[in-house]
């Protein structure tokens, strides 16, 4: 018995990216370096978000709520991945389920922050003039509490309906992660309540995030365009292109991921498209916010250089 319903499976094997035995300690290596400078980038840019006061701005507020979701993301999922690559990677029914509560709970942080942050940036230029009204820290706080609350109460949904469904023997899930589709595959019960779960959290979600991009983003270009000094429209540029490409790289490989049907050879394609939204995206989220941002480079600057007065 697992977790109160009526499996015969207590374990689950979890198959990882690859079986080919050649790739697999080159994979290795290539994802322990991806894992650490996900936490090191994403630690990095909470700690300068902390420790300068010039960084406490609405921009930096949602993108330290980004890293932090991102840091967590990658702690959730890698480890686990790792284990993939040297041994048989066996995980307990429990911990699977865990693993696929915060699993959920941080994809749908995720994509609500980033929805927030293009809001912010709407703000920021449709309406400079009104920027500190509409995004006080109040404000601020209310929306970073509803993206929470959303991932929340997706996560609640898909654990608890994948909880109510029997796994009776096969217990090799094709993936490096415990995640719905095929979860979904496994089940010798009817999986209607899961699929009717997942296509309006997707519904729901996606409208959300789509409509709020496409009007923030809309808006924004006509009021690029309507700018007459070049030098105003590069910077109006540059601090939405980090945001934009951090919204094609995670919505654009979940799009891939789980807009088409479960079974069949889509479950491989979508555990290959979902590399770039579970373990690429979450390590270059901090980097593309870095390069090139000058309010980074001096808060960095300033960190080292009290640091070395310190020592």
């Amino acid at each position: 018995m697992a977790s109160g319903n009526d499996s015969s499976v207590t374990e689950f094997v979890l198959l990882g990216l690859t079986q080919q035995p050649e790739l697999q300690l080159p994979l290795f290596f290539l994802f322990l370096g991806i894992y650490v400078m996900a936490v090191v980038g994403n630690l990095g840019l909470i700690v300068l978000i902390v420790l300068n006061p010039h960084l406490h701005t609405p921009m930096y507020y949602f993108l330290f709520n980004l890293s932090s979701v991102d840091l967590c993301y990658s702690c959730v999922i890698i480890p686990r991945m790792l284990i993939s690559f040297v041994k048989q990677n066996i995980i307990p029914f429990t911990e699977c389920m865990t693993q696929l509560f915060f699993f959920a709970f941080f994809v749908i942080d995720e994509s609500y922050i980033l929805t927030c942050m293009a809001y912010d940036r709407y703000v920021a230029i449709c309406q400079p003039l009104l920027y500190k009204v509409t995004m006080s820290p109040q404000i601020c706080l209310v929306l970073t509490v509803w993206a929470y609350a959303m991932g929340f109460v997706n996560a609640v949904a898909h654990t608890g309906s994948m909880l109510k469904l029997n796994f009776c023997e096969d217990n090799i899930i094709n993936h490096y992660m415990c995640d719905i589709p095929p979860l979904l595959q496994l089940s010798c019960t009817s999986t209607y309540i899961n699929e009717l779960v997942v296509f309006v959290g997707l519904g729901i979600n996606t409208a959300v995030a789509s409509i709020t991009l496409f009007v923030s983003y809309s808006r924004i270009l006509c009021s690029i365009l309507h700018i007459r000094s070049s030098h105003a429209k590069s910077k109006a540029f540059s601090t939405c292109s980090s945001h934009i490409i951090t919204v094609c790289l995670f919505f654009g490989s979940a799009s891939l991921t789980y807009f088409k049907p479960f079974p069949g050879d889509s479950l491989a394609q979508g555990k290959v498209f979902s590399i770039i939204y579970t373990i690429v995206s979450p390590m270059m989220n901090p980097f593309i916010y870095s390069l090139r941002n000058k309010d980074v480079h001096v808060a960095f600057n300033k960190t080292m250089k009290k640091k070395m007065i310190l020592f």
